[in-house]
């Protein structure tokens, strides 16, 4: 029996969430079949055009809510093709909200009904939640990957992350930094906690180099607390003061917008920062092409909540754009300072000033941090290299679930 992998997600598709597709896409490639499942709609207004590469077919488990008697019916019919459903439905009922429940409960039956041979959640949050009740009531095993906010943010109940880390058959993370602080927080799971970088497909992102480029400053993401952009716009107040030329091109939408908007206008920096709103990758990839550098002042936000390993630095490193960032998680084994790249401290709009001033009259410099930044992205986080270590796991898991007494009937035997 081939492999087949349901990819659990909470919403999909998702603007800021390219490393999900491209993953799906270099599974695709290999010829792994994927089938994909969101918890709920998107509600983006714009998505990446890398989503109509992917073939899997889409399935929404809700629309965000659920009527008892639709739970009540999903679990008639789970019931009539999952053995020890009764078991297994009580685990799912004791440490989980009810929507995670119904949406557990029609991921067993999706997983029944097309075979699937292997469930694997993106984010250790309600995704994870839902794959580990598919789990419980049809004995097809789970894995998770663990990023950051289902890890650091202060709404994480450590002891559901506990159970959800020493059920699944391994939990991928995306930094050391990650990996050494779920070993140490939760030892119990230790064993089945792997680092695995979120990988690149490399052609897509052609090296540059940064010698010869106009001093134009590139952010890219997410107009929230953690991506610490109101640092990044007191710095531009800073080069401006100091007759630095320069451009700030910010490319992103968020909860922040219109405050970020607000302390543009307030520091009278118009005429240098440009606020450009949500972008498609290819136009994202032109804007830092063309940058000298790029700026992710990450902070460690006021909620817990903080980056992982930003994907867009690793897309700006493997183009040839030098990085200035902060040394949140795991930014540092990438942005390594003096390297492949510059670490500044947090809110700190002086030193992220000097920084950049330095990298935008320093040719040389940039050059000497490109190159060893685009080497250390091909070692490290060549998709198609980690994708088969992630299949590995997959694959051998599905393996030793078949070779094991099956826990479902398939709904031709049901009839």
């Amino acid at each position: 029996m081939n492999a087949r992998v349901a990819y659990v997600v909470k919403r999909y598709p998702r603007f800021s969430e390219t490393f999900i597709v491209n993953e799906i896409l270099a599974h695709e490639a290999s010829g792994l079949a994927i089938d994909i499942f969101s918890l709920r709609p998107p509600v983006d207004t714009h998505f990446q055009d890398l989503i109509s590469r992917v073939r899997a077919p889409l399935t929404y488990l809700s629309d965000g809510q659920v009527k008892a008697a639709d739970l009540w019916a999903a679990m008639r019919k789970a019931s009539g093709i999952v053995s020890d459903f009764t078991e297994g439905i009580e685990k799912a009922l004791t440490c989980n909200s009810v929507l995670d429940v119904y949406c557990g409960v029609e991921l067993a039956i999706h997983c029944i009904k097309r075979g699937v041979t292997h469930i694997h959640a993106h984010f250790a949050s309600s995704p994870a939640s839902v794959a580990q009740i598919a789990s419980h009531l049809t004995g097809i095993p789970f894995s998770i990957t663990a990023h950051a906010k289902d890890i650091f943010h202060e709404s994480v109940d450590e002891g559901d992350l506990e159970r959800k880390l020493s059920e699944a058959k391994v939990t991928f993370t995306v930094s050391e930094f990650n990996l050494a602080f779920l070993r140490e927080r939760y030892p119990a799971a230790a064993q089945r906690i792997i680092r695995l970088y979120n990988g690149m497909h490399l052609k897509d992102f052609p090296y540059g180099s940064p010698q010869d480029r106009k001093p134009k400053i590139v952010a890219v993401g997410r107009f929230v607390e953690k991506k610490g952009f109101d640092d990044l716009i007191q710095a531009c107040a800073i080069l401006r003061d100091h007759h630095v030329p320069f451009e700030c091109q910010m490319i992103g939408g968020g909860e922040l917008e219109h405050s970020l908007g607000q302390l543009v206008e307030r520091l009278h920096l118009s005429e240098q920062v440009q606020l450009l709103g949500p972008q498609p990758q290819n136009v994202v990839k032109k804007f830092i092409s063309e940058a000298s550098l790029m700026a992710a002042p990450c902070v460690h936000g006021q909620d817990g909540n903080r980056d992982g390993l930003p994907t867009v630095l690793l897309e700006a490193m493997a183009l040839g754009t030098p990085c200035i960032s902060t040394a949140v998680t795991g930014i540092p084994e990438v942005v390594r300072h003096g390297s492949t790249g510059m670490i500044v401290a947090e809110h700190s709009p002086q030193e992220l000033a000097k920084s950049i001033e330095n990298l935008l009259t320093d040719s040389q410099r940039r050059c000497q941090y490109s190159m060893a930044a685009r080497q250390l992205i091909e070692n490290e986080f060549d998709i198609e290299r980690n994708t088969e270590c992630q299949r590995s796991y997959f694959e051998g898991a599905s393996q030793r679930r078949l070779a094991s007494q099956p826990a479902t009937r398939t709904l031709a035997e049901v009839g």
